[in-house]
């Protein structure tokens, strides 16, 4: 089973950054369902616009936490190469 690290752009141009094992499940929850995270929740519609695959949720976790410190042009950097 892999993990997914992902970079949402929400309709008000904001990133947000996850982590999950269902990639698909997660995009649909941010855009729709009540599991969505709250800060989705009131910036939808949400596009993902990047994610990294690893093999463990520690992997991903972390990644996760890096790209969180990253800068708003750092990510943007990452995601628009």
């Amino acid at each position: 089973m892999y993990h997914f690290t992902y970079i949402l752009e929400c309709a008000d141009t904001t990133l947000y950054v996850g982590c999950t094992n269902d990639l698909e499940k997660r995009l649909r929850q941010h855009n729709g369902a009540k599991a969505g995270a709250h800060y989705t929740k009131i910036r939808r519609p949400v596009v993902l616009v990047h994610f990294e695959r690893f093999r463990s949720l520690a992997k991903a976790r972390a990644r996760e936490a890096g790209i969180k410190r990253l800068t708003r042009q750092e990510k943007l950097a990452l995601i628009r190469p």
